[in-house]
């Protein structure tokens, strides 16, 4: 049995208060011999165990009436049908069950997942309710309120089993309260089964403050229960693509693949890892001497010229859900870029840099005067180099789908600072290095990006790149390379499925050294690789994320034999020439797990309970057990009032006292002389 609050077992020396009383009582009172009392005492000898018996239980029970009270304001917890049977039966009970893909993990000497875990102690604690509350179910994966006839079902259920999604925890919530208010529930529980991972519960996201508000202002009382599946995992190894890229070499092309390796332990060890390519397989072995590891790898493709697809896979571990990843590749497609700039001599450099490099001549790159962007087409370019003020209005737009629609942009100092932005991200102040003197830059990412090591394990020049000038970069982003003194050099947007880049210097002489090309041209060579999904009918989403548009095709499975949902499993799936890999979300391979003081502080001053689950004997949810300790402390009263009442008097004929008898009649008093 466990406490709410804790604090007040401090009191439990309390029940000797009886005791004390009781003994400060009796020194009241002291004996005083008296000859007469010897014929009393004789007469009550007795029933001298009786009465000692009756004062021994009525001070029993005023002791056990404090121990009650102290445990009743306790807020006492108890587990399986005792502790949830006792709490009052709500209205409805709604049930938000996460089931993403790290909810599959096996605690530490577990022989089920914690979802499996979660399933079973829920449907157990919704058993004894099923009778006199409403049960729904909102699932982490579809977010549809379904309600529920009998508890026992809730681990058969479609909706209830497993997905490579993520959880959204306030939007669950958000779904919660809509459902209170469309249906007018009355009083109202929230049971929450969830392993408190951060990336699915968002601490830090203002709905929070705004879905509680919500539930705080509701009529009816609505209660929190949070059954916390946090227990650590052991010996689990996820693994997770990064980049698919197909490369043509002559008349031959090849497919290199990037993947990330994330495990638990921290110890050298060799993992084999499957790779299947079109349905062929082929073994690896990859050492993995710390927590995480990028791998690489080249796979020949001959002289095919279709798409595929392909699937990395992990032997089974703790988590059988990021065990495998997969990965789709496109045809050959001609790459373009297009050059916006209104300045010859960088313009120049660009154009070489971006152009198209094969066995013949090299293609430079278009060139297009900012004027012209407005008309301009761009329908077969997979690279926009943007080398002026920052494109507005209707330019922007066109630009920003560009990159939604999986193109690669990269925006170049235009010389000037400017107040327009771009995705949240401008151009600040223009800095110029002092006399002998250049900006340096000393670290970079080596294992994705442009910046990249090249396929031989080489990395790129920079740090013997020298550079005069550079423009500062203004927003929030994610910095790919730094100067010396922490100023970014390149940055990096998400935009859709394509990209959006800012790099702070300019291949001018003036500027920098960058028009050596030594850095330039694999730059932008990767960057017009990158953007090649923007033509490719192959693509690659995160289960889950689904658009509206895509939602209405009609999905047939390829890796597997079978009907899959391609809502919440991950896998290829194909529909007409559209080829589409689906993998869980990488946030789902995120360690890092909210502690139940910040989950508690959550929930504000809704009542609230933290159910934390414990592979005890009885495998059971606690639930709050106060009115035991309320009816015990009244049923002790009562007895001890009972025991304290004076015995009651029996008056009978047969011990009556007799009528003195009259003196006869002849009878005759002497007289006494005065």
């Amino acid at each position: 049995m466990t406490f709410l609050q804790p604090f007040v077992l401090w009191a439990l020396p309390l029940i000797l208060l009886p005791v004390i009383i009781h003994l400060l009582n009796r020194l009241r009172h002291r004996s005083q011999p008296w000859a007469a009392m010897r014929f009393l005492l004789s007469a009550t000898r007795s029933s001298t165990g009786h009465a000692k018996l009756r004062q021994f239980l009525i001070l029993l029970f005023r002791v056990l009436a404090v121990l009650m009270l102290v445990l009743f304001i306790g807020r006492p917890l108890a587990g399986g049908w005792v502790g949830w049977a006792l709490s009052p039966a709500p209205d409805a009970v709604l049930i938000l069950l996460d089931r993403s893909a790290s909810m599959e993990a096996q605690a530490a000497g577990a022989t089920t997942t914690k979802r499996e875990q979660a399933l079973k102690l829920v449907a157990q604690a919704a058993k004894e309710f099923e009778e006199t509350s409403h049960l729904v179910l909102i699932d982490s994966a579809l977010r549809a309120p379904q309600e529920v006839a009998k508890a026992a079902s809730l681990s058969e259920l479609t909706l209830t089993a497993p997905t490579d999604t993520a959880a959204d925890i306030p939007a669950m919530l958000q779904s919660a309260v809509n459902w209170l208010i469309e249906n007018r529930a009355g009083t109202a529980e929230i049971w929450i089964a969830s392993d408190l991972q951060r990336s699915n519960w968002q601490p830090d996201d203002t709905r929070w403050k705004n879905v509680i508000a919500q539930l705080a202002s509701l009529k009816q009382k609505v209660r929190v229960r949070l059954l916390a599946s946090n227990q650590a995992t052991d010996n689990d190894t996820s693994i997770a693509t990064r980049e698919t890229v197909r490369r043509k070499r002559g008349e031959q092309s090849d497919l290199q693949l990037v993947a990330d390796f994330q495990r638990t332990a921290n110890r050298a060890e060799t993992i084999p890892l499957t790779l299947i390519l079109d349905g062929a397989r082929s073994q690896f072995d990859v050492t993995m001497d710390s927590q995480a590891l990028r791998w690489r790898n080249k796979t020949e493709l001959g002289d095919k010229k279709g798409g595929g697809w392909g699937a990395l896979e992990l032997p089974a571990d703790a988590n059988r859900r990021n065990n495998t990843t997969y990965f789709v590749y496109g045809t050959e497609m001609p790459l373009r870029a297009r050059i916006v700039s209104s300045e010859p001599q960088s313009a120049r450099f660009l154009q070489l840099a971006a152009g198209i490099l094969g066995d013949g001549a090299p293609r430079s790159a278009d060139l297009l005067s900012p004027a012209s962007t407005t008309s301009a087409v761009w329908d077969d370019n997979t690279l926009i180099v943007w080398q002026a003020p920052l494109p507005e209005g209707v330019v922007a737009e066109r630009v920003r789908k560009f990159a939604e629609e999986g193109g690669a942009v990269i925006f170049l100092p235009p010389a000037q600072a400017e107040t327009t932005r771009f995705g949240g991200v401008g151009w600040g102040e223009v800095q110029s290095a002092e006399t002998d003197k250049s900006f340096r830059i000393v670290r970079w990412d080596e294992e994705q990006g442009p910046l990249a090591k090249s396929d031989e394990g080489m990395s790129l020049a920079l740090p013997q790149v020298t550079f005069q000038k550079r423009q500062l970069i203004s927003g929030q982003k994610t910095v790919l390379a730094a100067f010396e003194d922490g100023t970014p050099f390149l940055t990096r947007q998400t935009l859709g499925r394509g990209e959006v880049y800012f790099c702070a210097s300019l291949p001018r002489r003036d500027w920098s050294s960058l028009g050596d090309g030594t850095v330039l041209v694999p730059m932008m060579q990767r960057l017009l690789l990158s953007g090649s999904r923007r033509l490719q009918q192959a693509s690659s989403i995160m289960c889950g994320e689904l658009s509206v548009g895509d939602q209405g095709r009609r999905w047939e499975t390829v890796d597997a034999v079978g009907l899959k949902d391609i809502r919440t499993q991950a896998g290829v799936y194909r529909s007409g020439e559209r080829l589409v890999a689906v993998n869980r979300p990488l946030i789902e391979d995120d360690l890092e797990v909210v502690e139940t003081s910040e989950a508690t502080r959550l929930f504000s001053d809704l009542p609230f309970q933290m159910l934390q689950e414990r592979r005890t004997q009885n495998d059971s949810l606690q639930g709050e057990v106060w009115r035991l300790f309320v009816f015990a402390m009244l049923a002790f009263l009562i007895a001890e009032g009972i025991l304290i009442l004076p015995a009651r008097t029996e008056n009978s004929s047969s011990t009556a006292p007799r009528p003195l008898a009259k003196p006869p009649a002849e009878t005759r008093v002497p007289e006494m002389a005065a």
